[in-house]
């Protein structure tokens, strides 16, 4: 993973002011947790770190490049080569099986189809779900839908996987299960994660942890 590394960001909504000057680093193979109450600014930080939403002001350096000025294409292909996404309710498509879910993200960034299976095979085996492979969302449980969430957002092999809220709709043994997978990933691959949470017992088990309020930074451990 490269170092990501926001300075002086901003964003408003309006006349609403929802990121007010955050500077923040997010270091290689870190497992970052992003608390607060509603409405601090936490999705709004991560989908600014992902790229899915311009700041008014402030710079987002990737490896020691400014991506804060890259056009909509060079985004859009820097997303797809160098982050994953993981959202609350999988945002899986139905009428693909649980494979094809995972391997639409290779397919459009131009990997040929045997590859793309390839890629996701090996993904659902290492996260024990291959005997789900052919099967559709709606036949899947809470746990099973985000570990193939999960695999979608690794099969392009990204430095950083932001996940938002992605416990939030799964039972206690569903999310202990998932940030264990979080920190087998870690380990086993180097991968840095980011993940917005209000579960304090999910986000007590991160590496570091970054409290938001009224869109300012108030605390890190």
């Amino acid at each position: 993973m490269k170092q990501l590394t926001l300075t002086g960001i901003r964003k408003s909504f309006g006349t609403l002011e929802v990121l007010k000057g955050i500077t923040l680093t997010i270091d290689p193979g870190e497992i970052t947790a992003i608390v607060g109450s509603s409405g601090a600014g936490k999705t709004t930080l991560l989908q600014v770190m992902g790229t899915l939403m311009r700041p008014d002001s402030g710079s987002v350096m990737y490896d020691g490049v400014d991506i804060t000025d890259f056009r909509d294409r060079q985004l859009s292909d820097f997303r797809c080569r160098h982050v994953g996404f993981v959202f609350q309710f999988h945002q899986l498509l139905p009428e693909f099986t649980a494979r094809e879910n995972v391997m639409l993200p290779a397919l459009i960034a131009g990997a040929k189809r045997k590859e793309a299976e390839r890629r996701a095979d090996e993904l659902l085996a290492a996260l024990d779900i291959s005997r789900r492979a052919a099967h559709k969302p709606s036949a899947l449980s809470g746990g099973e839908r985000q570990r193939v969430a999960v695999a979608r957002a690794l099969v392009n092999d990204p430095d950083i996987v932001l996940a938002d809220e992605p416990t939030g709709s799964l039972d206690t043994r569903n999310r202990d299960e998932i940030m264990s997978l979080f920190t087998g990933l870690r380990d086993r691959l180097g991968r840095g994660f980011v993940i917005v949470t209000h579960d304090l017992a999910f986000a007590a088990t991160a590496t570091r942890l970054i409290r938001l309020s009224d869109g300012v930074v108030c605390e890190e451990s």
